[in-house]
């Protein structure tokens, strides 16, 4: 508890208070140069950065798990091989792929990088939502269909919810990956920590790279830890812990 409020409070003055460590970053700025992105505020970047990864995410899971329980279902089970190539897509083309094939369709800004994160998200959480939903215990089923719950009471009631820690599990994994992955949102215009990432690397000034850089990876180890928790803490709920 103590390390996550140590990190909790580090991210939060590296972004509202970036200043307070110029003498950290100085011995890695280039002579006389800044030392401290000033192009644009960290807090306004860091916020738009997490938007999008919440908004590319939150599209995956609905698709990823629409997907997922068609194909658990047995009129469905033909069409899982194509589900499978469907939401393979995503990790068989590169993100920088995908944004520049975007581009020409959806212009300069954050539309590319939704997509690409998108796409690059719907795998995990699908095997993820995939196993949960065919491995649910046989005795529980039964016990729900004895009871005489429908088809759709059975899912909702039942089988989402005892499935949902594996669920999560996907989601935690594409949400960790969309936030290093959309850093390179910055190179066709989307505003993300990549521009300061970015800035650093044109400008040979590491400082500036190892500001955007701590700045994702703390937010994708704080994230990633709040997630793994509420996984235990669902897991302990449906007794599938």
């Amino acid at each position: 508890m103590f390390l996550r409020v140590a990190l909790i409070a580090l991210l939060l003055a590296l972004v509202l208070k970036p200043g307070a460590f110029a003498p950290a970053f100085a011995p890695f700025a280039p002579e006389n140069g800044p030392v401290i992105y000033t192009r644009s505020s960290l807090l306004s970047l860091s916020l738009s950065h997490l938007g999008l990864v919440a908004m590319a995410s939150l599209a995956a899971t609905i698709v990823a798990v629409t997907l997922a329980i068609l194909v658990t279902r047995p009129a469905g089970a033909a069409f899982r091989p194509l589900s499978r190539t469907i939401t393979n897509v995503g990790q068989t083309f590169p993100p920088v792929a995908v944004l520049a094939l975007a581009v020409p369709a959806l212009g300069f800004g954050a539309g590319p990088t939704l997509v690409a994160l998108f796409l690059y998200g719907l795998l995990p959480i699908f095997e993820n939502a995939m196993t949960g939903l065919s491995t649910l215990p046989a005795s529980t089923m039964e016990a729900a269909r004895g009871i005489g719950l429908s088809r759709w009471q059975r899912l909702w009631r039942v089988e989402l919810p005892l499935a949902l820690p594996v669920i999560l599990g996907g989601i935690r994994l594409s949400v960790v990956i969309a936030l290093g992955t959309a850093t390179i949102g910055s190179t066709v215009a989307a505003r993300t920590l990549g521009e300061v990432i970015i800035a650093g690397l044109l400008t040979s000034n590491t400082a500036f790279v190892l500001q955007g850089g701590l700045i994702v990876g703390l937010f994708a180890v704080l994230i990633h830890d709040a997630l793994v928790q509420l996984e235990k803490y669902l897991a302990q709920r449906s007794g599938r812990g």
